[in-house]
């Protein structure tokens, strides 16, 4: 099956009564926030999206999502791909007040004015959401050592250094 360009945004509703699938991508320029947290998007995003009505009568929809990109290390500043890959599940509401209605396995998630969701954005959100806290090589690839890696003590030299807020303790006695 030949993979194609998703839209942007999408009638849950709709293609939930239909029972829509989407097998796709978003190609790497679109992904314009990813690209901002990232060193470089390497990949298109491939994106698989269900839309269906669960048996509580809800709006489902339902997918996957994975895209390569360059991240930093932040032990040897140098850059290494990741692969990030989400799960999601969401359930459209009209107004905040129906969040508490959802049940927990469902995110909410509203519909803007012309009752469409930005299908492009949601993934977006959950790619990012996916990103490291601290971008790091495995120990074996790094080019910094473990023998390089300090912890617990601090050398002497820098132990005995003058704390430059010393001063500020004259003027609490005063």
């Amino acid at each position: 099956m030949q993979k194609v360009k998703l839209p942007l945004t999408v009638d849950p509703v709709k293609d939930a009564q239909r029972r829509l699938d989407y097998d796709g991508y978003y190609a790497a320029n679109q992904l314009e926030r990813l690209s901002e947290s990232v060193v470089k998007v390497l990949s298109d995003a491939q994106v698989t999206v269900s839309f269906f009505v669960d048996p509580q009568k809800l709006v489902v929809f339902k997918g996957k999502a994975s895209v390569d990109v360059e991240v930093e290390c932040q032990r040897c500043s140098q850059p290494f791909k990741q692969t990030l890959e989400c799960e999601f599940t969401y359930s459209p509401i009209s107004n905040l007040d129906k969040i508490d209605e959802l049940p927990e396995i469902y995110e909410p998630i509203e519909f803007n004015e012309f009752g469409e969701i930005d299908l492009i954005g949601t993934i977006e959100d959950e790619l990012i959401l996916c990103l490291p806290i601290v971008p790091m090589h495995s120990s074996e690839h790094c080019e910094v050592s473990t023998q390089e890696q300090v912890f617990g003590q601090l050398p002497e030299e820098l132990a005995k250094k003058p704390n430059p807020f010393a001063v500020l303790a004259n003027l609490k006695k005063n």
